[in-house]
């Protein structure tokens, strides 16, 4: 199953491993993630600067989406409910 991200952007729900609020206070162990993410360049931006509201971390790199990590969460929660 896949879980769509935004702007054409999908990813397999079995990949994801945690759906971040961007506005909410990050933990440190997060931020060195995705400290290093930026240096591997393994961040993917699937909008513009300043637009973010959420960021799907996954096997391979970390998206940074325009959705919620709201509606994300709902979306793939709905996933696992069809099985």
């Amino acid at each position: 199953m896949f879980i769509h991200l935004g702007s054409d952007r999908m990813v397999a729900l079995a990949d994801v491993i945690a759906i971040i609020n961007v506005d909410a206070p990050i933990a440190e162990s997060v931020r060195d993630i995705i400290q290093l993410a930026i240096a591997d360049k393994k961040i993917c931006r699937i909008c513009d600067k300043g637009q973010e509201k959420s960021l799907i971390l996954t096997d391979e790199n970390i998206y940074l989406s325009p959705i919620s990590s709201v509606t994300i969460f709902k979306r793939c929660r709905s996933l696992y409910e069809e099985v």
